[in-house]
């Protein structure tokens, strides 16, 4: 059986613990892969490799980090159906997903290559007599990122190419689930010239991610995943004195008026509730009908739901392939079984799905609720599968204080014709991320990502330029040069004067 091994010092170092986790295909429900999990004596190793290459790296001209950026932005363009391929036989989703998953990771390398610019610095000349004051941004050392399994390839990427373009190592700890994507990248940061121990990737379970937590050679942890971990991770870190981002889960929601186009809000609300399997922290999973149009817009999204179709990953015709495993498969079918008990009408039940010729694979349907109330399961809990939630209210302001009052913050759209609402919205909502007329709004590589309330746990988002100020420090410095014609002062031990 093949087996997935850490990448630390710029090579591949076979698994010390003993220890294994099994990674499968989630179409065929069969284990082709095993993964080495690193014990916190692996963790440790990775982590003097990284302090190590810090000492040169970080003293690294930014014409040198961006010759390798731009030399691995051109590797990944190349291998972009590799990793794809990888990411489909791990994860599951559908290689034209996979495609775009590298697609919006390469937005960040992008970026992190024009990282000159993002790093000037400000100068003030002559604040005081002869005095110049001059800020500037310097790396932290080793830093951490934490990866969840639903984006293998790009949410690494919105990590480590940031942080390694503002002179920081990294050591990267990925979903055991689907671990190939992460080695494949860091292989190709190799490729591209990147020196040995400036990316690592070490695979592992909990034990893995508490010894990063704990360990004083990290500065910063970087995590996207469910809101409880997100927590743990923001109040453990923060505890042994590491600077921490931490995205958690959510709950997004779509606010449809009675003046949008229906049929663009149906398309959109399938298309975001159902693509990647609703394995997407910005996958909307409630909408917010309001008025009279409830009616025919749950009949229109189960028009287009009834069309998808799910199949294998690797067949160019699937839509939606499975989940990532049968435990998670099984726990979104609980919320549909429950949710007509607590009031809901299932509209669609896409329990029990199978496909042909792969009948042991991870398979749920598509499942749309309606009259769903806010105290029952299926819409408190974030469910990260293929089920879609509407909720009914009759004015834009009950929808607004419906969404407000939910404990995450992520992301959120309204759909209308009507840019005054639109504004509205803008301003009243407790989001992070706010689309009009778009259903996933996730922000381009130079704004940042994140979210409000339970769904992000520090003070920085993620990539753009909360992200650089994430991994740099600031420092700012007070310079007098004293002109050759001046003769000595002699000692003051007053007060330094400015004017």
């Amino acid at each position: 059986m093949k087996t997935v091994n850490h990448w630390i010092g710029g090579k591949t170092v076979e698994g010390a613990s003993g220890n294994y986790g099994p990674v499968t295909d989630p179409a065929t429900g069969e284990v082709t892969t095993q993964v080495a999990l690193a014990s916190a004596e692996e963790v440790d190793a990775a982590v003097k490799v990284a302090q190590e290459a810090f000492l040169s790296w970080g003293q690294s001209s930014l014409a040198a980090r961006t010759k390798v950026l731009f030399a691995y932005r051109a590797l990944l363009d190349a291998n972009r159906d590799a990793i794809a391929e990888l990411i489909v036989a791990e994860h599951g989703k559908v290689h034209s997903d996979a495609l775009g998953e590298v697609a919006r990771g390469l937005e960040i390398v992008e970026l992190a290559c024009g990282i000159t610019t993002q790093l000037k610095g400000e100068l003030s000349t002559s604040v005081s007599n002869r005095v110049d004051v001059s800020a500037i941004r310097q790396p932290l050392g080793v830093v951490a990122g934490i990866t969840p399994f639903n984006f293998p390839a790009m949410v690494p990427m919105w990590m480590f190419p940031l942080a390694i373009a503002c002179g920081n190592t990294f050591v990267l700890k990925p979903s055991e689930k689907d671990p190939s994507a992460s080695v494949k990248l860091a292989e190709l940061m190799t490729e591209a010239g990147l020196p040995a121990g400036v990316l690592n990737v070490v695979h592992g379970d909990k034990v893995a991610v508490d010894a990063l937590l704990a360990h004083p050679g990290i500065s910063a942890v970087s995590f996207v995943g469910s809101t409880p971990i997100a927590r743990h991770i923001h109040t453990t870190a923060s505890a042994n004195g590491k600077r921490v981002q931490a995205l958690g889960g959510a709950k997004n929601h779509m606010l449809v008026l009675p003046d949008a186009d229906l049929d663009a809000a149906a398309d959109a609300a399938v298309s975001a509730a159902y693509g990647s399997a609703g394995e997407r922290c910005m996958a909307i999973s409630a909408v917010v009908a309001v008025g009279s149009i409830a009616d025919e817009l749950v009949e229109k999204i189960r028009e287009r739901a009834e069309k998808i179709k799910i199949g294998p990953g690797n067949d160019a015709t699937s839509e939606m392939g499975p989940l990532i495993t049968a435990a998670h498969r099984d726990k979104v079918a609980s919320y549909v079984k429950g949710a007509a008990d607590q009031g809901a009408d299932v509209v669609l039940d896409g329990t029990g799905y199978t496909v042909d010729g792969y009948e042991n694979g991870h398979w749920i349907g598509l499942s749309l609720l309606d009259n769903v109330k806010t105290d029952s399961d299926a819409y408190r809990d974030e469910i990260f599968g293929p089920v879609l939630c509407v909720l009914r209210t009759e004015t834009y302001e009950e929808g607004v204080a419906l969404i407000n009052a939910s404990p995450f913050g992520n992301g959120t759209a309204i759909f209308t014709r009507d840019g005054g609402a639109a504004r509205r919205f803008q301003l009243e909502i407790q989001a992070g991320m706010v689309g009009v007329n778009v259903p996933i709004p996730v922000p381009v590589g130079y704004h940042s990502f994140g979210g409000w309330k339970d769904s992000l746990f520090g003070d920085h988002h993620i990539y753009g330029n909360d992200g650089i100020h994430f991994y740099t420090r600031g420092k700012v410095v007070t310079t007098r040069w004293p002109d050759p014609a001046d003769a000595p002062v002699g000692v003051d031990l007053g007060f330094p004067r400015n004017h």
